[in-house]
């Protein structure tokens, strides 16, 4: 296979994890293992934007949507977003949406602004997906951030993982350094639950801001996904549209979880994850 992969699909996956951060073009190439060149352009042939300008355009969508909810500190949105003055957010925050950050926050809705979303990743199915083990897990505890998604809106979930990762390590009572993504709460519309987490001993010393799921004892199906993390979509919508039904076996009602263990490097998205799909008996 060839190890550079999809250099947009990475910059995307890349951009979404760290736009918090100072990114550069050269920061976003070496992800993708390619050229500042190579990237510029697959990324425009792939999404329609230069890369620093989606780059751009995602911290100003997620200042908005701080401000349409009140946020007190304009220059600290400011600054998060990557700005060094109140003057240099506001100007580029009316280029961007057409009003400035205190008309927008005055206003409290984001209904006459065009936000830009997470651009989706490739959902094409696998022609060589690698066969499962099947585990027998016990109860695990699982304590994080937690956000509720539809189809459209899981390109996010890079994003939350961002703002995770600021207290992976410091959760109380947490056990190991094995992070977890938790799929649970979906309902017939294609909405679900997303839990960003770590194991804990118990849920008591928690603080009131973490969420918490409870996983009983389950039989999984247990795939490896050794690809870049960028597409991990692929691999899942394969395990779900393809194997299951090829396989004879049925899913269970049950949180289903991608498992990322200390191999795995969440500045360059590689090192593999382990995907638990619950089967029933």
């Amino acid at each position: 296979m060839n190890p550079v992969g999809n250099p947009a699909g990475k910059a995307l996956w890349f951009i979404e994890s760290h736009f918090h951060d100072e990114l550069s073009l050269d920061d976003i190439a070496s992800c993708g293992c390619v050229s500042r060149f190579h990237l510029s352009r697959a990324f425009e042939a792939a999404t329609g934007y230069a890369v620093m300008r989606y780059v751009r355009a995602r911290r100003l969508t997620e200042a908005a949507r701080l401000l349409s909810r009140g946020a007190p500190d304009i220059l600290a949105v400011a600054v998060d977003a990557g700005y060094g003055s109140h003057e240099a957010f506001t100007r580029a925050f009316r280029e961007q949406f057409g009003l400035t950050p205190d008309a927008l926050r005055a206003q409290g809705h984001l209904d006459n602004i065009a936000l830009v979303e997470p651009i989706k990743m490739d959902e094409s199915l696998l022609t060589n997906l690698e066969p499962p083990r099947f585990v027998d897990g016990e109860p695990l505890l699982v304590a994080g951030s937690s956000e509720r998604y539809n189809c459209e809106s899981s390109s996010a979930i890079p994003a939350q993982w961002q703002r995770f990762n600021t207290i992976f390590g410091k959760v109380p009572g947490q056990v190991g350094n094995v992070a977890y993504g938790v799929c649970y709460n979906a309902d017939d519309s294609g909405n679900f639950d997303y839990l960003c987490g770590v194991e804990v001993a118990d849920f008591s010393a928690l603080p009131d801001g973490l969420s918490r799921v409870r996983i009983g004892a389950q039989r999984y199906a247990v795939f490896t996904h050794r690809e870049h993390i960028s597409t991990i979509r692929r691999t899942c919508n394969t395990i779900w549209n393809k194997w299951l039904p090829e396989s004879g076996h049925t899913p269970a009602d049950a949180p289903n979880f991608e498992r990322y263990s200390e191999q795995f490097n969440p500045v360059t998205g590689m090192g593999g994850v382990e995907i638990w799909v619950p089967l029933q008996a």
